[in-house]
């Protein structure tokens, strides 16, 4: 009986991996194969700078889409190092609508090329987006 009670608890048939977190806005799980869920499509994920001189405060803006069938929930968007900063969305984005996170990056205590990763997590699949941003830092 303990055997058969064990079964059915470690093995409910299913071996498609779901995602528990986070939810969608109406509540439900993202699952691998939802076609119904948001979907999160950057116009880029790639920004360079250039050369830019110590010091510089830069920002870039990236777009995207979702072109999903419901709600979009930005629970965050964390960067890499403390010289970078982004604004994401609060709002739910609706399908089929376009929003923004700005990204800004403070070059004061960088020197030579540099690469910082924005990680943008969503209730999509997958939960993780990285956006890059880089620059060649010179002193002035």
């Amino acid at each position: 009986m303990a055997l058969l009670l064990a079964a059915v608890i470690s093995g409910c048939g299913s071996k498609e991996p779901v995602v528990h977190n986070p939810v969608t806005a109406e509540g439900g799980s993202v699952s691998v194969k939802d076609d119904n869920g948001p979907k999160i499509e950057f116009k880029e994920t790639e920004y360079d700078f250039g050369t830019v001189m110590q010091g510089e405060r830069l920002s870039h803006t990236f777009v995207f889409t979702n072109t999903g069938k419901s709600d979009l929930i930005i629970s965050s968007a964390h960067a890499s190092c403390g010289c970078t900063t982004s604004t994401p969305p609060r709002a739910p984005i609706k399908p089929g609508e376009t929003s923004e996170i700005k990204v800004t990056f403070d070059s004061k205590t960088k020197l030579g090329p540099t690469t910082n990763v924005v990680t943008v997590s969503a209730n999509t699949y997958p939960t993780r987006t990285l956006l890059r941003i880089t620059a060649d830092v010179k002193i002035p």
